[in-house]
């Protein structure tokens, strides 16, 4: 058994998201969202933490590493869970991050995914695109999609991924392969390439992270295949917008066309910390209707939030929705929801339009910023405050001379010559041979 095996049983025992180890530093947990020391265990050297990793790390993994300075693989206990892992170098030495992955893959009942959302499993063809930041759980998302998919169609799957996180059995009713990059294949876009000769129904794109493997899946969505993918995007319309600016300007008018007739929808989420512990996703839906696909075929993508807002019967709904919901049901805190927030301003105007009182995270107080008070407010940490402008002096207008004929004419761009007034070429003037 290799030495971290024990951090992972106790990752797994508290229910820590991910492990983080940095040469020099004590273990690490990500814990309801906070990283937290691992209780007991001392600091690990760099020569330490690389004998650490070096059990565990698949040869042709250990190779990349030694040559590119970071690579991925995952790693399993068998009957405990799986592990998604990143090898990296930083100043201090090697240092690694894993993500616990659950053998039990969690369903969309498990979840609480709306029916919106689950109505997108029983497309036949088109593009959905789950989107969020990084550790916001689109993989466990897109897992309980599959799962669904899984249980209540007759279909052939291809999940193209880097690397296999959430192992899915071929015991319900679906025929599923899973490819790893790296592994069974050189890239997504290889690899989704393939995939249009192995009769597949349904195409996971674990990662749409290039301009090609983008285009294929548009490409793939529109020729008749369902195609999941996912992006690192925080809203439905700044995903749309990501999509687009991906390709040259020239071929963008073309891609919003394609676009506008495959996007089937977005499923944007957001991990907030939940009380009294854990966490729980906060989602944005858009279920493309002819108002939005219009948006987006018209490059009037800033009109969608509107759109959504009109087409809430459809499934639509926006993430201060979302966190308005949450925090009125006593499941988020009123200022993790405006942290959270990427419309601050609406977010706040929804909760004092039902009464909800938030504090907001390094405010100042009232009477520091009430009118009167000279006292520049501070900026906040990390951000320059600008040096107040100084007041421009009231100097009195200069007399018109009383005969304009006699006033001196002084040239375009130069200072007039008064007290106090040097001419720089004076010098120069007098030495001149006349």
């Amino acid at each position: 058994m290799a030495w971290i095996d024990e951090l992972f049983r106790k990752m797994v025992q508290v229910n820590a998201s991910d492990l983080h180890l940095t040469s020099g530093q004590q273990p690490k947990f990500r814990l309801h969202g906070d990283i937290v020391n691992v209780e007991d265990c001392p600091p690990l050297s760099a020569d330490q933490l690389r004998q650490v990793l070096s059990e565990i790390t698949p040869p042709e993994n250990r190779q990349q590493f030694d040559t590119e300075a970071d690579t991925d693989f995952a790693y399993e206990i068998e009957g405990l869970a799986r592990f998604r892992a990143n090898l990296f170098l930083d100043r201090n030495g090697p240092g690694a991050v894993f993500r616990l992955i659950p053998s039990k893959i969690l369903t969309a009942e498990d979840l609480h995914l709306p029916k919106a959302v689950l109505d997108l499993c029983y497309l036949s063809k088109g593009l959905v695109v789950v989107t969020g930041p990084t550790g916001s759980g689109k993989s466990t998302t897109l897992a309980a999609m599959i799962d669904h998919i899984n249980k209540n169609r007759s279909d052939h799957v291809i999940t193209i991924e880097d690397p296999i996180e959430f192992v899915q059995p071929n015991i319900h009713r679906c025929l599923i392969n899973q490819r790893e990059v790296h592994k069974h294949t050189g890239s997504f876009k290889r690899a989704l390439r393939a995939a249009l000769r192995e009769d597949p129904d349904i195409i996971l794109v674990g990662e749409m992270r290039d301009l090609e493997t983008i285009e294929i899946a548009i490409e793939t969505a529109e020729t008749g295949h369902l195609v999941f993918g996912s992006l690192h995007t925080t809203t439905a319309p700044s995903t749309v917008d990501r999509i687009i600016d991906q390709f040259p300007a020239e071929r963008q008018s073309q891609i919003r066309t394609m676009l506008a007739s495959s996007l089937k929808g977005v499923v944007a989420q957001t991990l907030c910390k939940k009380q009294p512990k854990g966490r729980v996703a906060a989602l944005e839906v858009m279920i493309a209707s002819n108002a939005i696909s219009s948006n987006i075929r018209d490059g009037k993508v800033f009109q969608i939030p509107s759109a959504m807002q009109m087409g809430s019967k459809l499934g639509n709904r926006l993430l201060n929705d979302s966190l308005l919901e949450l925090v009125r049901n006593g499941v988020v805190d009123p200022t993790e929801a405006y942290v959270k927030a990427v419309n601050k301003d609406d977010i706040l105007a929804k909760f004092a339009g039902v009464g909800i009182k938030v504090e907001l995270p390094n405010a100042e107080p009232a009477a520091e910023n009430a009118p009167g008070n000279s006292q520049t407010p501070s900026a906040p940490l990390g951000v320059r405050q600008p040096a107040p402008r100084a007041p421009l002096p009231n100097h009195p207008p200069a007399a018109l001379p009383s005969n304009p004929s006699t006033a001196t004419q002084q040239p375009a761009g130069t200072a007039p010559a008064g007290a106090g007034y040097v001419d720089p070429f004076d010098q120069y003037k007098k030495k001149r041979p006349s």
